[in-house]
């Protein structure tokens, strides 16, 4: 007999992306009783997964994002229990502010729709937000106010949502650059750069702003841009702001936002990005950048004016064009799955999307709405006899 290839791994999924994504649908996955194979290049979490912010907010997003940030919020309460770690979420409550009066409508107009999905937010007057929070700047207008929202530790979660997974039976191999991915018959096979070969029926693609590198391998190419977060962190001070903090220009776009972590340090990011290079895999916090954020944190809480910057930071995520990620089946190809393009905005959608994935993988249909993110709306129209075929 031949001996066996110790180059190839099998499963009933291979999942090649290990950022948070990729980490919670291999651990749900697990849950439902399927084999599966977590492929990342690097380490877990060590891209966007691990370099954002740490939001885990609902209010303010697509409103049809809700029903999977709601499933995802359900999740984020039960992580110790489910992973047996702590990944420092804090249900602080998030507030996000406007200057501007003419936003007020716009907070009151997403308030309503919001809670026929589920999401019951509180609408602050400027005396209430004066009052509640007396260390903000006077010229915040109003805000709205989302109770059991808050933050956590990025740099935890997508590892020890992969720890987990190891824990219930998945395979997670790091350091593993996949060159091609194709459907070999019935099965899905990636191949690494060393040769090794990874074979399954399903495959799913979590590869953040290298998605598309994958997906266009399979005649899914989409439009897919690498964009900088721009962080930074001052040195800690006594712990009393427990609410995450948002001041919003445009319904889903905040221009800074900052949180306290209880060691006292305070976490500041904004809607400015930077350059990200995913073929050298950098991406650059500006100096810029980093003296606006200050000049806005300063405008929203003046005592954090005189505060020290002690590291910036940036990492590379991936937007599309209009804002959505990529999410559910191949519009061509059966038994493969993407979930990537998160836009800067995909932490707090982590372990509902990675539920979500299990569920539709191995049930073939999902109980959350997931429709406004398929892959198909970037679906590029061919030329044919008669006319024009998607």
């Amino acid at each position: 007999m031949n001996a066996p290839d110790q180059r190839r791994y099998d499963a009933d999924v291979v999942i090649v992306g290990g950022g948070f994504m990729g980490a919670a649908t291999a651990f749900f996955l697990r849950q439902r009783g399927r084999s599966v194979i977590l492929l990342e290049r690097g380490l877990v979490g060590q891209q966007a997964s691990g370099v954002n912010f740490g939001n885990v907010r609902r209010q303010g997003r697509f409103l049809p994002q809700l029903p999977l940030a709601n499933r995802s919020r359900a999740i984020w309460g039960r992580l110790p229990e489910l992973l047996g770690e702590d990944v420092e979420f804090l249900p602080s409550g998030h507030v996000r502010l406007c200057y501007d009066p003419v936003h007020l409508d716009a907070l009151e107009e997403y308030a309503k729709a919001a809670r026929q999905l589920g999401l019951d937010l509180e609408l602050l007057s400027q005396q209430t937000v004066r009052k509640r929070f007396p260390y903000l700047t006077h010229e915040v207008a109003g805000a709205s106010y989302a109770p059991v929202d808050g933050h956590a530790n990025p740099r935890l979660a997508a590892p020890a949502f992969a720890r987990a997974a190891v824990r219930a039976g998945a395979k997670v191999i790091e350091n593993t650059e996949i060159a091609a991915v194709e459907k070999d018959g019935e099965d899905f096979r990636a191949t690494a750069t060393d040769g090794r070969i990874f074979r399954a029926p399903a495959m799913l693609i979590t590869a953040g702003a290298w998605g598309s590198l994958l997906s266009e391998q399979f005649g899914e190419a989409v439009p897919i841009v690498a964009r900088g977060p721009q962080m930074s962190v001052t040195e800690p001070i006594p712990y009393k702001m427990r609410e995450v903090f948002g001041v919003m220009t445009k319904i889903e776009r905040e221009v800074v936002y900052c949180r306290q972590i209880p060691r006292g340090n305070i976490i500041i990011g904004g809607s400015t990005r930077g350059p990200a290079f995913p073929d050298i895999r950098r991406a650059y916090a500006l100096p810029t950048s980093t003296m606006t954020q200050m000049a806005e944190i300063r405008r929203l809480i003046p005592a954090f004016g005189r505060l020290n910057i002690i590291r910036t930071w940036s990492g590379i995520e991936g937007y599309m064009p209009d804002d959505r990620p990529i999410m559910g089946p191949s519009g061509k190809v059966s038994g493969l799955f993407y979930a990537f393009g998160f836009c800067g905005h995909g932490f707090q959608l982590g372990p509902g999307v990675g539920d979500v994935m299990a569920e539709l993988i191995d049930t073939g249909s999902t109980t959350t709405p997931i429709e406004p993110f398929q892959m198909a709306r970037f679906a590029v129209p061919v030329a044919v006899a008669g006319g024009v075929d998607e």
